[in-house]
């Protein structure tokens, strides 16, 4: 609604803007109480509140991202693999292999949770820019001559890696962490 009135602003008439912006002001104030709302709501409960920590380890991943991934991921617990957690937000690769037209390009498989797709988004051009280990991986794709939505889907399709990790084993975030050798 917020972003409606503010589109309405540059086309309305002079004798409503004020009112326009009297409406704008109320959303604002409503926005923030209920931003308000759920950080209490996540204080006040030690299981989201360790949960938020853990994830507000994750360079790229921030406080707008945060509540997000915690409601919409609901229970990591659920996914016994990482796999099963990118396909359940629908990031892992769909190949075209019908016939004799194997030639098509891999997308992404999209059946899945597009709100979690859309919270991993920013988290992930974020991570671009300030995670060691993301611009690493980003320069490794980008040498390789992959397209930029490409590099941006595998930088969240690693993202989730990350917070699968990090939820499952219930540490903070290592840049450094190598996992044992089997």
């Amino acid at each position: 609604m917020r972003s409606e009135e503010k589109n309405r602003l540059s086309t309305a008439h002079e004798s409503v803007i004020s009112l326009i912006k009297e409406h704008i002001a109320y959303l604002d104030q409503e926005i923030e109480k209920i931003r308000r709302q759920i950080a209490d709501l996540i204080g006040q409960n030690p299981h989201l509140k360790r949960r938020k920590e853990l994830l507000d380890s994750i360079p790229g991943i921030g406080k707008a991202s945060i509540p997000h991934i915690l409601a919409e991921l609901d229970d990591p617990e659920k996914f016994n693999h990482v796999r099963q957690m990118v396909a359940f937000i629908g990031l892992a690769p769909k190949e075209t292999l019908s016939g004799s037209s194997i030639k098509g390009k891999p997308r992404l498989c999209k059946i899945g949770h597009a709100r979690l797709r859309k919270a991993l988004y920013m988290p992930a051009l974020v991570s671009i820019q300030c995670n060691p280990v993301m611009i690493a991986f980003y320069n490794r794709l980008k040498e390789k001559g992959k397209n930029g939505k490409v590099i941006v889907c595998a930088i969240m399709r690693k993202l989730v890696h990350v917070i699968f990790g990090v939820l499952k084993s219930g540490k903070k975030y290592d840049p450094n962490y190598k996992p044992a050798s089997a």
